[in-house]
């Protein structure tokens, strides 16, 4: 049965449906309601879950390292995520999207580039993101840099790539499926919408 855990902290709640130490779902919002709606909408229907009140020691761990991401650190542990239901090409763009470090964005065309599809099929996995903010697709921008679709607006997205801003200067290439994928810094995308 899939736990399904949601938590205010702060000003944003977050939320984690797992079993044992495996992650179905995250997600973040506003309130618990919003949260919540996000997270039962990205579980597996044929599974039963159950709302737990009292969280655990691992419920505890990754509400505290999405709220982590959230304020724009960087991580520290990595996490089993149940991508086993999910599309080859979905998991790919997944690994891919975790692979781009805290600081730094992509194109949907480069993630398209490196690990097969089109940019519109990048674009259609961002939008079903079972794992928000844990796979960042928040770092996924247009590849003119402009900002494009995100499920919590545009605003939220423009605040997460602010937070995420480290001073980096030029691209990297990082590993991603035995390939490279361009990242480029986050200061790209926000001198090229006009925020500081």
């Amino acid at each position: 049965m899939i736990n399904v855990y949601v938590n205010d902290v702060g000003n944003a709640s977050f939320g984690v449906a797992f079993e044992d130490e495996s992650i179905f779902a995250t997600n973040f919002g506003p309130d618990s309601k919003n949260c919540l709606r996000g997270l039962l909408k990205s579980i597996p229907f044929n599974i039963p879950f159950a709302l737990i009140e009292k969280p655990s020691p691992f419920s505890n761990e990754v509400i505290s390292e999405l709220r982590d991401i959230y304020d724009g650190k960087d991580v520290s542990r990595e996490f089993h995520l149940a991508v086993e239901g999910l599309t080859t090409h979905t998991q790919r763009v997944i690994s891919a999207t975790m692979a781009i470090p805290v600081g730094y964005a992509a194109s949907y065309g480069e993630i398209a580039r490196t690990v097969g599809g089109g940019p519109r099929s990048v674009g259609h996995v961002m939008a079903d993101n079972p794992f928000p903010p844990l796979v960042p697709c928040h770092r996924v921008v247009g590849s003119d840099l402009n900002l494009r679709g995100y499920g919590g607006g545009l605003d939220v997205k423009l605040a997460f790539l602010k937070r995420e801003r480290r001073g980096y200067h030029s691209e990297k290439d990082v590993s991603v499926l035995g390939k490279k994928l361009r990242v480029f810094p986050v200061e790209f995308v926000l001198k090229k919408i006009g925020s500081s």
